[in-house]
């Protein structure tokens, strides 16, 4: 049954989303780089509006013009004269990696400003008031204002760039930068680009939150949720990413008559409510690929400089195991309260483990272990509750997610084209599914209606329970080192450098990346467990997919392929926010990924080069030291010639 009000109502969210997925696709299509910081820019315009409007007593006007003609543009060009620019020879893991950076980092900026304070009183820019239409139908002035932006911009945007010279110009610079720049003003073009998709980004924001109300992880995700309009567009296809748009708008409102009987209503409602993130999630099961410049395996590229060779030792053999054993057991005598704080850390660091495990050593990104590490305390939760022993259920609770790692893998090696479902595609691929489990299972009341989570008797002091928790971090650094060495680490290092190299080496690639992604999702279900069981409660907003990207986010500034390096992560970023107001982990997690391109390999790698250094002894050239014994006998001829 169609309902012309109802689809008059969706236009307004259908022309929002569309402004948001145009924004996508012309940031891509200018720049070549797939903004995943779209959403955390226009969050930010959102409550510095909120801020000059609510606060500062500016008319709404006055700080639209402020909002939308100075802050999101310059948020553009500032990102790409200081970020995007020196990266553009760092490929598409690096750039991958600082739109993460810039993401947390600007989530970061609001926690640090306005607290991370949710509102609902943002302010709305489109006027009040509607037009009679026949049938006794109304449509409000701000649906036809958004209606005609939307138009101008895709008409406006095809035709730059498809029909006039600055749109061949765009193409050259985006195929081919450094040949480029000899002929046109390469770097203005880019810039432009930023400034103008920055623009969009802070319009969609501005526009959004008083539909939704203004808050940072929820409304970021609303508008990341957009980017299944951009994937159904191919990245390519401005028309048909504003047609979708606005379709999945009327649909999502005409999902809103459908009434079926009262059990299947709470089904009927999360669809109608996260008809977006459905669209996502199928389009990105569907689509064999997308019109992605993709470098290949992420992972690779975020370790290559100062990694270690595929048949060195495990990283954990290289720690000063004393060192970390007197670390680990320091909070043991802290007071109650650091203690309390402190029973975060192992929990943590098992699900950064499970990072290290897929990007690391796999190179297989994924951005969904947030969705993981949820299951892992739901089920571990429900078991208990059906009466099997606590103990039990902490473990079988996390067996239980390998499954859906099972499923997350084999969905990116399907119909065969495993060689293409990487890089971009993947993390798009694991975003999606960690959305559509936050959306449909930790937002349902039935799955997390009146759950409770406990711990067992000789586990409720904080001491034998944080014990507990170092056992099961020892657990999941013994597997992180069976998977690094032997044939099996050799086969992942392959995996991880060159898909293509690993099949001609025989190694089977589909095979290799679902028992890698099982193998993740089980641990990031582990560490949610235990997560929930030190809280003594499960907290939706612990695993949020956008907490997924801080985490993801974190592990590549400590090292992604270092076991060691993700333990002490998650010590740093937990001693940092109790110790911190909210907003400073952040804002060093995010300059620190926005810096990764420039320092490959992260702190971990830094920290082996330094100690490489430190242990060259001093005065004794480098050099000398990689001679081989022909290559000695030549020199020293070389230097009795010149003396004689």
């Amino acid at each position: 049954m169609f309902y012309a009000g109802l689809a008059l109502n969706g236009l307004a969210i259908g022309c929002v989303a569309a402004l948001a997925a145009v924004g996508l696709l012309a940031t891509y299509r200018v720049t070549g780089v797939f903004n995943i910081a779209f959403g955390a820019i226009a969050v930010f315009c959102a409550y510095v509006m909120w801020q000059c409007v609510r606060v500062w007593g500016m008319p709404v006007g006055v700080a639209a013009v402020l909002v939308l003609g100075i802050v999101a543009p310059g948020i553009g060009l500032a990102l790409e004269r200081l970020v995007y620019r020196p990266l553009r020879r760092a490929g598409a893991s690096g750039l991958l990696v600082a739109t993460l950076g810039v993401l947390v980092l600007q989530l970061g900026l609001v926690f640090l400003l306005w607290g991370g304070r949710s509102s609902v009183d943002a302010p709305s820019l489109l006027p009040a008031g509607d037009v009679r239409l026949p049938g006794a139908l109304r449509l409000p002035f701000a649906t036809i204002v958004e209606l005609c932006v939307v138009a101008l911009v895709a008409a406006v945007l095809t035709v730059v760039l498809k029909a006039t010279r600055a749109g061949l110009m765009v193409r050259a610079v985006v195929d081919d930068r450094d040949l480029a720049a000899a002929l046109v003003p390469a770097d203005r073009l880019a810039a432009a680009g930023w400034a103008f998709g920055s623009f969009l980004a802070g319009l969609a924001g501005v526009l959004w939150a008083p539909v939704y109300h203004l808050d940072p992880y929820s409304l970021t995700l609303t508008v990341l949720e957009t980017m299944g309009v951009a994937v159904l567009a191919r990245l390519t296809s401005l028309p048909v990413a504003v047609g979708a748009a606005l379709a999945i708008g009327v649909g999502q409102t005409e999902l809103t008559a459908v009434h079926p009987a009262p059990r299947w209503q709470g089904l009927v409602d999360a669809f109608h409510t996260n008809l977006f993130v459905l669209v996502l999630f199928a389009a990105l099961m569907v689509l064999p690929r997308l019109g992605i410049r993709d470098a290949g395996a992420i992972g690779g590229g975020l370790h290559r400089a100062g990694a270690r060779r595929p048949s060195s030792p495990d990283p954990v053999s290289r720690l000063p195991l004393g060192a970390l054993s007197l670390a680990s057991v320091l909070p043991l005598f802290f007071d109650p309260a650091d203690l309390r704080a402190a029973l975060a850390v192992p929990a943590l660091a098992v699900v950064f483990v499970s990072l290290v495990v897929a990007t690391g050593y796999a190179g297989q990104i994924s951005l969904g272990q947030a969705g993981y590490a949820g299951l892992g305390a739901l089920f571990m939760a429900k078991l208990a509750d059906g009466g099997v022993p606590w103990l039990a259920a902490l473990f079988l609770g996390p067996l239980l997610v390998v499954p859906v790692g099972w499923f997350t893998g084999a969905v990116s090696v399907d119909k065969g084209v495993a060689i293409h479902r990487r890089g971009l595609y993947l993390a798009l691929t694991t975003f999606a599914t960690a959305a559509v489990v936050a959306r449909f299972v930790f937002a349902q009341p039935v799955f997390v209606g009146g759950l409770t989570v406990f711990r067992p008797p000789g586990f409720t002091d904080d001491h034998w329970f944080y014990g507990l928790e170092l056992a099961c971090l020892v657990l999941a650094l013994l597997l992180v080192r069976a998977l690094h060495t032997g044939p099996l680490g050799r086969a992942l290092a392959a995996l991880r450098d060159s898909e293509a190299a690993a099949v001609s080496a025989g190694v089977d690639v589909r095979r290799m990346k679902v028992f890698v992604f099982a193998c993740a999702a089980g641990l990031a279900g582990l560490g949610g467990a235990l997560t929930a069981s030190a809280a003594q409660a499960f907290n939706p907003t612990d695993f949020d997919p956008v907490q997924g990207l801080v985490w993801f986010a974190a592990v590549a500034v400590w090292g992604v392929d270092s076991a060691v390096g993700a333990v002490v992560g998650a010590a740093a970023l937990v001693a940092v926010d109790a110790g911190t107001v909210v907003g400073v982990s952040g804002l060093l997690i995010g300059v620190g990924a926005v810096l990764l391109g420039r320092f490959p390999g992260g702190i971990g790698a830094a920290v082996r080069r330094a100690g490489h250094w430190l242990a060259t002894p001093a005065g004794r050239p480098v050099g000398k030291r990689r001679l081989s014994p022909a290559g000695r006998a030549v020199a020293t001829r070389l230097r009795a010639g010149r003396t004689g």
